[in-house]
């Protein structure tokens, strides 16, 4: 009996998040490397783009992002996106050892619960639904509770761009994330579509020959180039340590609300299932909350709170000038 595809997804979300918790950590080091001898990203700078260790935490993410997206062809959202906790285990633990943003041994529970949430989960998430062709997830993409729902996180991405970013961007750690996490749960919903497309394309159904499949291909390009110019400047203002788990409770949240909506991930499944994949990912969340409440213990200057104003933007890099990474 050959492997499922619910399995699959696992392993290669599990890579995934490995890769990209990395990347967090190693893009951040380029951007501090960076920000000593050019404008940092968090004021509009792109010197970064000269330094190797940028790079190389942009192809760690690349990579994990290519192993993301190959999971989404094999398992539904339910199961894949939560797993991104992972990512921030592993980017917590980096961020402790080497950029000595410290871990204290809460915030080492906070990890333990999201590997709890996440097992639970992947233990309870629903099958895939069998799907033909791309047009089927156009279909889906096109119904009128999906389409309300795709206007107003463009609505408001677009409100936050052009009058909150200006005015309380380098404040508000919020305004940032909240642009990539919306953004995120449209894109999450195309890479789907096109992971889907290519899968079938590769079993000989070759779906590059509808609009569809580049339409959505169009949308994932835009929406990941969106999100890594402000996970940039996210992390180029704040803790690493606080981005990750913040962006990470929003992202899946808007994510997997997104996917209820386009692909009805729980329309087979009954009210037992569902109530404890709800309780895994209640267990995340807190695992999340609790990484973020305790980050400052044991350390010197306290980080500000996620809604609150950092006393000085380079606050939370160490000595030096500062730094940050992204998707």
């Amino acid at each position: 009996m050959g492997i499922s595809d619910n399995v699959i997804g696992f392993i290669l979300a599990v890579s995934s998040s490995i890769f990209i918790g990395s990347s967090f950590i190693i893009k951040k080091m380029g951007l501090k490397k960076a920000g000593t001898t050019g404008t940092r990203a968090a004021t509009g700078g792109h010197s970064y783009l000269l330094e190797p260790c940028w790079w190389l935490g942009m192809i760690s993410m690349i990579v994990g992002e290519v192993a993301n997206f190959a999971a989404y062809a094999f398992a539904p959202a339910l199961l894949v996106t939560p797993l991104g906790a992972l990512s921030i285990i592993f980017s917590s633990a980096l961020a402790h050892f080497i950029l000595e943003e410290k871990l204290h041994i809460f915030g080492m529970l906070g990890c333990a619960l999201c590997v709890v949430g996440s097992v639970t989960i992947v233990l309870h998430a629903p099958h895939e639904r069998v799907i033909h062709s791309v047009k089927e997830v156009w279909e889906l993409a096109t119904e009128p509770v999906f389409i309300v729902f795709a206007v107003v996180v463009v609505v408001v991405v677009a409100l936050l761009i052009f009058y909150f970013v200006p005015r309380y961007g380098e404040k508000y750690m919020i305004v940032y994330v909240g642009i990539c996490s919306l953004t995120g749960s449209i894109t999450v919903m195309a890479v789907k579509a096109v992971s889907i497309a290519m899968k079938l394309t590769f079993e000989g159904t070759n779906q590059f020959i509808y609009f569809q499949t580049w339409f959505f291909t169009i949308v994932v390009i835009g929406c990941c180039l969106l999100q890594i110019n402000y996970l940039n400047k996210a992390l180029d203002t704040f803790n690493t340590a606080v981005v990750s788990p913040v962006y990470y409770v929003m992202f899946t949240t808007f994510t997997i609300f997104a996917s209820i909506i386009m692909f009805k991930d729980w329309s087979t499944q009954d009210a037992s299932q569902i109530a404890t994949e709800l309780c895994g990912f209640v267990t995340i969340l807190g695992g999340t909350f609790l990484l973020h409440k305790t980050k400052d213990m044991g350390n010197k200057p306290p980080e500000p709170p996620v809604f609150s104003t950092p006393d000085h933007p380079d606050h939370g890099l160490g000595p030096g000038p500062g730094p940050g990474p992204g998707n």
